[in-house]
C-alpha cells in the first residue's frame, strides 16, 4: 500500500476518534444541563411552595385584608387551584408513570440533536422566568399567586407576554420532553396548558381585573396572554 494512502487512512481514523470523543463530551455536557434543569425546576417549585405557605400563614389572621377595588369583599388572592410549579411537576410525574406503564417509541431524532434542542428550550424558559422574577422583585410584589398582588407589573418582559412565568415553565417542560425523547411528556402539553389556563391564569385575570380595574383591562387589551 502506498505511503500516502496509509497516511490518509491514519488521518481519517484520527479524525473519526476525535469526532467520537467530541460527540461524547457534548452529549455528557448536555445531559448534565438537562439534569440540572430538572433539579432547578424542583428546587424552584419547593421554594415557591415554602414562600407561599409562609406568606399565607402570616397573612391568614388578617381577615380584614380584602380587595379595595369593586368592593367585592373577596379575599385578596387569585384563588388558583394550586401552585403552578406543582402542576408542571405533576404532569412530568404523570408522563413518567405513563411511560413506565405504556412505553412509547423515543422521538426519531439523533440523541445529540434531542439533547441540544431540549437544553436550548429549557435555557430559554429559565431566562424568561428569571426576567419575570426580576420585574416582580423590582415592583415589590409577591411571586406566588397564592399571595396578594401588591403592584401591577407591565414593564420589561411583561410588555411581550402577560404570563412570562408560565411561558418560561412551559418551555422548560417541553425542553425536558424533547431531551428525553418522550412522546408522553410532549403529548401531555395540551391538558397541561388547559389546566394552567383555566385553573390558574383565568382566575388570576379575574382577580387582577377586580383589584386594578381599568389599568389591568387596558394592559390586557394590548398584550397577549401568552405570546
Amino acid at each position: 500500500m502506498p505511503a500516502f494512502i496509509s497516511e490518509a487512512l491514519g488521518l481519517g481514523a484520527l479524525i473519526g476518534s476525535v469526532w467520537e470523543i467530541s460527540v461524547m463530551a457534548i452529549s455528557g455536557t448536555v445531559l448534565i444541563l438537562v439534569g440540572g434543569t430538572v433539579v432547578l425546576l424542583v428546587v424552584f417549585g419547593i421554594r415557591v411552595a415554602i414562600r407561599a405557605v409562609a406568606g399565607g400563614a402570616a397573612a391568614a389572621p388578617r381577615s380584614g385584608d380584602r380587595e379595595a377595588a369593586g368592593g367585592s369583599g373577596a379575599p385578596d388572592v387569585a384563588g388558583v387551584i394550586t401552585l403552578p410549579p406543582l402542576i408542571f411537576l405533576g404532569f412530568l410525574a404523570a408522563a413518567a408513570v405513563l411511560e413506565a406503564v405504556i412505553p412509547l417509541p423515543v422521538l426519531a431524532a439523533p440523541s445529540l440533536t434531542r439533547y441540544l434542542g431540549g437544553a436550548v428550550l429549557a435555557a430559554c424558559g429559565f431566562v424568561i422566568i428569571f426576567m419575570a422574577a426580576g420585574r416582580f422583585r423590582a415592583a415589590g410584589t409577591n411571586i406566588p399567586p397564592t399571595l396578594p398582588t401588591t403592584a401591577l407589573v407591565i414593564d420589561g418582559i411583561y410588555r411581550r407576554t402577560r404570563n412570562p412565568f408560565y411561558l418560561g415553565a412551559t418551555l422548560v417542560y417541553l425542553g425536558l420532553g424533547v431531551a428525553a425523547g418522550s412522546f408522553w411528556v410532549i403529548g401531555l402539553i395540551v391538558p397541561l396548558l388547559w389546566v394552567i389556563n383555566t385553573g390558574v391564569i383565568a382566575r388570576e385575570e379575574r382577580y387582577l381585573e377586580r383589584k386594578f380595574g381599568d389599568a389591568y383591562r387596558a394592559y390586557k387589551a394590548r398584550v397577549r396572554r401568552w405570546v
